[in-house]
């Protein structure tokens, strides 16, 4: 009976120190990955995938992979991650994710990529706006022509701002070119002109306040 005992002891423990040793070495696998993703190893992350690590594996501030090498402006990692099947909607802590960063930065063609492989419309920034609107705002002109020419994009989405994508364009923007081409490529793709902010001034009139006589002839004509 104690030989019973024993080699039952023997064999729960020995299979606990296998469970523990192979979580440490998934942890170990995962650690690397993300090193290697920061320093721009395309060869060493596509051999730890191969070796079965999680391609949606996130750091301790929750960003994935793919949203790490969006942040580095890493194209080739990027589509390294998206073909291996990395989600470009996961969000981070700050709840950025792959295609909202993008985006935001201007990086027009991590933007398509993602659009291209399964970019959701429904989900939302810190601010509860979508990717065009820091778009708008930063003056990214080609992300802003991609985002307004897709299908269903929601271009009169408000933030919790109470800022449309036309809106910041106009309250974060400084009026000059770069603006006014962003506000008519925002009117031509059917941008709703009326809607107005929390104080109920609408895009004409903002414009009008800070004296950008170009964007308020765009919203005129």
């Amino acid at each position: 009976m104690k030989l019973i005992l024993f080699l039952l002891s023997f064999t729960l423990l020995h299979g606990c120190q296998g469970a523990a040793g192979k979580f440490s070495d998934t942890n170990m696998m995962q650690q690397e990955i993300i090193q290697y993703v920061n320093n721009n190893d395309v060869k060493a992350v596509k051999e730890l995938l191969s070796e079965g690590v999680d391609v949606n594996t996130q750091d301790e501030r929750n960003r994935s992979l793919l949203l790490i090498a969006t942040v580095n402006q890493d194209v080739a990692m990027a589509e390294l991650l998206v073909a291996e099947g990395a989600d470009v909607n996961m969000q981070a802590d700050n709840l950025d994710s792959p295609f909202l960063y993008a985006g935001a930065s201007g990086q027009t063609d991590l933007v398509k990529l993602y659009l291209e492989n399964g970019a959701r419309f429904d989900v939302f920034n810190r601010y509860n706006g979508s990717a065009l609107i820091p778009a708008c705002e930063r003056g990214h002109i080609e992300t802003v022509q991609l985002l307004v020419d897709t299908k269903d994009f929601p271009i009169d989405h408000v933030n919790n701002l109470g800022w449309t994508a036309l809106l910041e364009a106009i309250v974060l923007g400084d009026g000059s070119e770069t603006y006014q081409t962003i506000v008519q490529i925002l009117k031509d793709g059917g941008a709703d002109l009326q809607i107005a902010d929390k104080d109920g001034k609408t895009p004409l009139q903002l414009a009008q306040e800070r004296g950008f006589t170009e964007i308020a002839r765009v919203l005129q004509d």
